[in-house]
């Protein structure tokens, strides 16, 4: 393929398949780095076709190329996250802006958030229905509030006091995702009430994040999605709630998960392996192992994590099929992964 040329900066694709443990190998030599995440809500290695693949990569690999080439031009951890994932939720592809999923009134309702790891300050909006990049609208929360979260109408009146873009709330509707949500309805039907499980719709729980180490040596960490498929109209996950989907601080590491959000805000999960760093002194990769691969799964949560601390070093891990993840540093070489291999 050939080289992806955003903003100036040369981005040569590199589809590796490799194990995702190599990622958290140090890297010494990395003055930035940025991981992203599309979601854990992948199709199984049978239902996804080759376009399909496709087409899923070299999108993560364009949001890489984004926000490599912030950093590259020596901008900020925060502001790489926002160009990242803003490619993410202008795509169809994911839970996330354009193409997330529905909730049970059939509306699409948004959440996201950023944090800055350097001064820990953060923004969060939820359940907004026409902001076209809900991770921008996070941002103006951090930077232009007193405030953390906004929600629902409040967080739109802000978003227009700040001439924020916005769009009509079927913008961010398409086929598949209605698709998806008559699919589920129908499953419902003809399952006994008690039987059913609001949080096992696979193709639901994805999202989208990204995490950055720039070259002032600041981490910073983003995360936007649309939610469950069928959730309930107001249903709020662990996207926008700083500790449990979304954290910072350059004393550890910057997470964004994805997942089934109850069993995230449970668990605390993003703060829950900066804790493990800071008090139990383990390593990046095995505190993010530790959470998604052992406390999660014994709780009965699905998901994964992508994470990245100051010396370069980055931890992807997860506990489903497969999750759209990769990683970029200074060479501009995107790794991109979905599967184990």
């Amino acid at each position: 393929m050939k080289p992806l040329i955003l903003l100036g900066i040369s981005c040569g694709l590199s589809f590796m398949s490799v194990n995702p443990l190599a990622a958290d190998e140090p890297n010494k030599a990395a003055t930035f780095a940025l991981a992203i995440h599309g979601g854990a809500g992948v199709p199984s290695k049978k239902e996804m076709t080759p376009e399909k693949e496709t087409a899923y990569r070299a999108k993560l690999a364009e949001a890489l190329c984004a926000g490599h080439a912030v950093l590259a031009a020596n901008g900020t951890s925060a502001d790489a996250v926002i160009a990242a994932i803003k490619i993410m939720e202008d795509s169809p592809l994911f839970n996330a802006g354009k193409g997330a999923a529905l909730n049970s009134d059939g509306v699409a309702e948004l959440d996201a958030a950023i944090m800055d790891g350097a001064t820990r300050k953060a923004g969060a909006v939820a359940a907004v229905k026409r902001i076209k990049n809900p991770i921008e609208l996070a941002r103006l929360v951090m930077k232009k509030t007193p405030h953390v979260l906004l929600i629902g109408d409040g967080a739109e009146a802000f978003a227009r006091q700040q001439s924020v873009k916005m769009m009509s709330p079927e913008y961010f509707i398409t086929e598949d995702r209605k698709k998806q949500l008559e699919k589920i309805k129908q499953e419902e039907k003809a399952k006994p009430q008690s039987s059913l499980d609001p949080a096992s719709h696979v193709l639901g729980i994805g999202t989208v994040g990204a995490v950055a180490l720039d070259k002032h040596g600041n981490l910073a960490a983003g995360t936007s999605t649309g939610g469950l498929a069928n959730k309930m109209p107001g249903r709020v996950g662990d996207s926008p709630l700083i500790g449990a989907g979304t954290y910072a601080n350059n004393a550890t590491c910057a997470i964004s998960a994805t997942g089934q959000g109850e069993f995230f805000i449970r668990s605390v999960v993003a703060y829950d392996i900066a804790a493990l760093m800071e008090y139990k002194k383990l390593s990046l990769a095995a505190a993010a192992d530790a959470v998604v691969k052992k406390k999660l799964v014994e709780f009965g949560g699905e998901g994964g994590v992508i994470a990245l601390n100051r010396q370069g070093n980055i931890a992807m891990p997860y506990n489903t099929e497969g999750m759209y993840r990769g990683s970029i540093r200074e060479d501009g070489q995107p790794q991109v992964l979905i599967y184990e291999k």
